[in-house]
């Protein structure tokens, strides 16, 4: 029953059809609709060779939850689905994902190129953290290819971007950056967070390796901490293998509030994109606002690449007001948008990237990047756009 539900969604072409559908059918013994949750840590074998064929992976089955868990299984299934990849694995958090895969793809002596508008956690992960493992990352400027393959090594084993970037938006070209890895056989991982698996599917575009905090957007109403990679099935069993071995996993509650949340993806991001696009118009005709910072402006210096890579432009963006001081009057009075330090919910929120996100950059990088104390980003909820656009109204008087 169970494979022939797999074989039914998977002819299921429409993304909310696969979001609610794909990975979990109604449970064997029961006839549950809803997802069982699996909280157990062993399975009992019936005998000591369907033990060692479990184990070795010869037959199909569970032995430990540290390796995998049926409720895992599921929400695996529908995240490779909707992401149209081979493989999905879930991690405690989008920082487990993320350096479960770098420890995955790189030894002592080899070489990473990552652009420089990359999340703060990962900054630090690549530039303070791997040394200590003698792998060197060379951050290049955003979008510059040329510095990209000018970067290259014969030690590189890994180019590492987003697109969108957090906190600038800026959107690089996916199929020019897998063109480079592919010339030169070098691995291409993207952190796919801010665009979502609904508004861009970078494994079609032929990216190696997609990464997601399943915190955001996936899960999106902010109550889990998890993370996502998706890519093929020879690459997941490399970072399975180091999932098991640091036991970066989340536990089974978790992975089931991230099936529930997965269900409802399409039809929150379609509210995201609206409501985002109308807010960013909105900053872009104030007069206490400096720039904005969205790939569906049409004077977004990336806005046709953007267009042709996006299903949608997301709830993510940026705005600048004249300075640090400004910036903070304007988030102590937002009412509808709490201050706080994630994104990808259903409500409204708002941070400083300078301190928050990029706190540990030093302040000479965030600066070059375009990251000053000035800049806001928000994160556009799913509320009614007249009540959000009010609540901006309101606190940009006091900019």
């Amino acid at each position: 029953m169970e494979q022939e539900w797999q074989d039914q969604t998977n002819r299921m072409k429409g993304f909310h059809t696969q979001a609610v559908s794909a990975g979990d059918p109604p449970d064997p013994a029961t006839g549950s609709i809803g997802l069982p949750i699996y909280p157990t840590v062993m399975y009992a074998q019936p005998d000591m060779e369907t033990f060692k064929e479990v184990i070795s992976g010869k037959k199909k089955g569970f032995f430990y939850t540290r390796a995998s868990n049926p409720t895992f299984q599921a929400v695996e299934a529908k995240i490779a689905t909707l992401a149209q990849g081979e493989r999905a694995l879930v991690f405690a958090s989008g920082m487990a994902a993320i350096t479960s895969t770098f420890l995955a793809l790189v030894s002592s002596g080899d070489h990473i190129v990552a652009f420089q508008d990359i999340y703060g956690g990962s900054f630090n992960f690549l530039k303070n953290e791997l040394p200590r493992f003698q792998v060197e990352t060379t951050f290049v400027e955003t979008g510059d290819l040329k510095a990209l393959e000018a970067a290259l090594r014969p030690s590189t084993r890994v180019i590492y971007f987003e697109t969108p970037t957090n906190p600038m938006l800026k959107v690089l070209d996916i199929e020019k950056i897998v063109e480079i890895g592919k010339r030169y056989k070098i691995l291409t991982v993207i952190d796919n967070t801010f665009a979502s698996p609904f508004n861009q599917k970078p494994l079609n575009m032929g990216v190696d390796i997609e990464i997601h905090s399943g915190s955001k957007y996936l899960g999106g109403h902010s109550d889990i901490l998890a993370g996502v990679v998706i890519g093929s099935q020879e690459l997941m069993s490399r970072i399975q293998y180091i999932r098991y071995v640091y036991g970066g996993i989340p536990d089974p509650h978790t992975a089931w509030l991230l099936n529930r949340g997965i269900k409802t993806l399409g039809a929150r991001m379609e509210r995201h994109n609206q409501n985002g696009l109308q807010v960013a118009r909105f900053l872009q005709n104030h007069p206490k606002v400096r720039k904005v910072f969205y790939p569906g402006l049409e004077d977004h210096p990336q806005h046709e690449i953007a267009r042709k890579q996006m299903r949608g432009f997301g709830g993510m963006l940026s705005f600048e007001v004249s300075g640090g001081a400004e910036a903070e009057k304007v988030v102590r009075h937002l009412k509808l948008f709490h201050l706080a330090g994630s994104l990808g919910g259903v409500e409204g929120l708002v941070t400083i990237p300078a301190a928050t996100s990029h706190r540990r950059m030093p302040k000479e990088e965030r600066e070059k990047l375009g990251i000053t104390e000035g800049l806001i980003r928000l994160s556009v909820g799913i509320e009614d756009l007249e009540d959000i656009l009010e609540d901006l109204r309101q606190a940009l008087e006091w900019a």
